[in-house]
């Protein structure tokens, strides 16, 4: 692909060659041009842009191409500033393989159409792949049914512990409807679980913290939107299909050798 410093010469060229009889050799130095010289050189300029607009569109595609690559950038040094939060803050859940060559972070939101859809992509990777580690952070931004149900869930966590928030958490996004304390209570039974001590357990002040730590993390990473995925050390904003996430990851290797 043209570079935006090639394109630009072509343009700036252009015009100069349009300017040629009319201005020295020195006076493409735009500082030491005259109010005159500047004003036939940016003429000169506009009227070759409208007789070539394609060069717009291909400066247009640099740019996006040049700020792609910045965000990404910016995203890993948010990740590598903020890794022991993201992989070891000692309460979010964690699956796969522990001892994963690649730890893959999830910000999601239980009333998520993206989330729920990410899930079986998700859970097809982990069987396939034997060497990931998954740790779900739960970040509940779509309003009070998803802070419901995120409570719900990590107060199951600290009464029946990790597999009973891992059977929760999967049930939930696929929940169809609003989460209340009567819905929540009979899939709490369907499980056995002790629904009372769950369901007391939702305002706990140590729910709380959780659930304000990973916001906060959220916060500090610039994340406001949900799935968020965290591959290695590639943030990903958004839903990614099974074969992207599989092309990540295979990159992530490749890079660690």
């Amino acid at each position: 692909m043209i570079s935006f410093a090639q394109t630009w010469t072509r343009t700036v060229a252009a015009a100069a060659t349009a300017l040629t009889l009319s201005l020295p050799a020195s006076a493409l130095d735009l500082k030491a041009m005259s109010d005159e010289e500047r004003a036939d050189f940016g003429a000169a300029v506009r009227a070759y842009l409208l007789e070539h607009p394609e060069l717009l569109l291909e400066i247009s595609d640099v740019l996006q191409e040049r700020n792609a690559v910045a965000e990404a950038e910016r995203d890993k040094a948010l990740v590598q500033h903020n890794l022991a939060a993201l992989t070891n803050d000692g309460f979010s859940w964690v699956g796969g393989n522990p001892d994963g060559d690649i730890t893959i972070v999830e910000f999601m939101d239980y009333r998520c159409g993206f989330c729920r859809r990410a899930k079986p992509e998700v859970e097809r990777l982990l069987a396939e792949d034997g060497n990931i580690r998954l740790i779900i952070k739960e970040l509940p931004i779509l309003g009070e049914s998803s802070l419901v149900a995120s409570r719900f869930a990590v107060s199951a966590k600290h009464v029946e512990g990790p597999e009973a928030y891992k059977a929760l958490h999967d049930a939930l996004i696929e929940m169809p409807g609003e989460p209340n304390e009567v819905t929540l209570a009979r899939l709490s039974e369907s499980f056995g679980y002790n629904t009372e001590a769950i369901l007391e357990g939702m305002n706990a002040d140590a729910v709380t913290q959780e659930l304000r730590l990973t916001r906060q993390l959220a916060n500090n990473m610039s994340i406001s939107g949900t799935p968020t995925f965290i591959f290695g050390d590639e943030m990903v904003r958004g839903y990614l299909p099974l074969d992207q996430m599989k092309a990540v990851i295979e990159e992530q290797r490749a890079e660690a050798g």
